[in-house]
């Protein structure tokens, strides 16, 4: 009996508004209200609300028998609750199922894990007490933003308690070896890992709809046969939330498609689902993961130089994290706040320069015409917010005195 494990991303950055230089020293508003809550209603009417609502339909059709597992960012939860209240509802009801496990990860779909284990750590710590404040869940398992991994990304999520931990299934570093198992940590080989089979997660995220693709049209059927086919133990099939209804549109017939998997799956008998800590349990890791080297779910090379990939990027990074130790020092929340959204990976995605077979996937998503332009609208809202920082450190040691 092979395991499917289904799990969805689910993430939405705060969006800058553009702020040019005359700005700095006098607007501290930073955010486009209206494009956040503009985009955020949209996906909510064409993924998250319809998606939610079939995958709770099908829990109950299939009485306990089908499991899904998700990761909801911080920023993402942050936005339902002012502009969308009702999907945050519909998560909650999936949640109440028991058949829906949500996974840690960073507060703000950040890179802090590239930064130092102090600046991870607290950002877990913050996205773990969010799930319990609004879910009341105390999460068991650990996925990273973009999937990045590494030797000792690994460890630090081990000491912060977690069992289990995602990553990508990147050729580079599995060599001849599958996937479709359970791994163990090298530096902490209680912590097991569940990677990413990216070819049969990409067959529904990204060729679904594609009319040139060999296989199309992929129905629910075919789709299970591949997965019955599989040599290993466990078939992990991560991807974007957004993939449903948003990348994906309805007229291209995925929520067909996801009304008929679970049938076709259990059907089989050979397979069954299970959320991502249930999998982990339920498989003994075939070998240890050595992982010396950063690596993500992003673009072909499966790297980290979709954000930190060219000097535009470091830049901005290096002096985000630069203003930590000042920002913490204030015990702000409207500071920290700033702080957390300033983190968001997808600033620094903005920001890429690479193109080729990549570049259709970074020119998608992103709002600005060039990574230039991305690159100075961040550093002109990092520099005002630097000013106020200055400036509020400066009142609270006159105020000492």
């Amino acid at each position: 009996m092979k395991t499917v494990c289904l799990y969805f991303q689910v993430h939405q950055p705060w969006r800058l508004k553009t702020y040019r230089f005359f700005h700095i020293g006098k607007d501290h508003n930073y955010l486009d209200d209206l494009t956040n809550r503009a985009i955020l209603q949209k996906i909510a009417r064409e993924c998250y609300l319809p998606m939610n609502a079939l995958l709770l339909k099908l829990i109950k059709e299939n009485k306990g028998a089908f499991k899904v597992s998700f990761s909801l960012t911080g920023t993402v939860v942050e936005q339902f609750k002012a502009y969308a209240p009702e999907v945050l509802e519909s998560f909650r009801a999936l949640v109440d199922t028991g058949c829906v496990e949500l996974l840690a990860e960073t507060y703000s779909h950040s890179l802090a894990a590239l930064s130092s284990k102090e600046d991870f750590k607290d950002q877990v710590k913050k996205h773990t007490a969010m799930l319990k404040s609004e879910f009341g869940v105390k999460p068991k398992a650990f996925r990273n933003t973009e999937l990045i991994y590494s030797d000792e990304i690994g460890e630090a999520v081990g000491e912060l308690g977690f069992k289990t931990m995602l990553a990508e299934g990147a050729k580079h570093i599995l060599g001849w070896k599958s996937p479709d198992f359970v791994y163990a940590g090298a530096a902490d080989q209680s912590l097991r890992l569940l990677l990413r089979n990216y070819k049969l997660s990409d067959d529904i995220a990204f060729r679904f709809s594609n009319q040139g693709w060999d296989e199309y049209p992929l129905t629910a059927d075919k789709y299970a046969a591949w997965l019955s086919e599989s040599e290993g133990e466990v078939i992990n099939l991560f991807m974007d939330y957004e993939t449903f209804g948003e990348h994906q549109k309805a007229s291209t017939g995925i929520f067909d498609f996801v009304k008929s998997l679970p049938a076709a799956i259990l059907k089989r008998g050979d397979l069954k689902f299970a959320t991502v800590s249930e999998t982990a349990a339920e498989h003994q890791p075939v070998a240890v993961l050595h992982c010396p080297h950063v690596m993500s779910w992003a673009d072909e090379e499966r790297d980290i130089t979709a954000w930190l990939g060219n000097d535009l990027q470091n830049e901005a990074f290096s002096k985000l994290y630069a203003m930590k130790d000042k920002v913490r020092s204030l015990k702000s929340a409207d500071y920290e706040y700033v702080w957390n959204f300033m983190q968001t990976s997808d600033h620094f995605y903005y920001m890429a320069t690479k193109w080729l077979s990549d570049g259709d996937v970074h020119s998608y998503f992103n709002p600005y015409g060039s990574s230039y332009e991305a690159f100075i609208n961040y550093m002109n809202v990092l520099s005002d917010f630097q000013i106020e920082v200055e400036k509020a450190l400066a009142a609270k040691k006159s105020r000492k005195k």
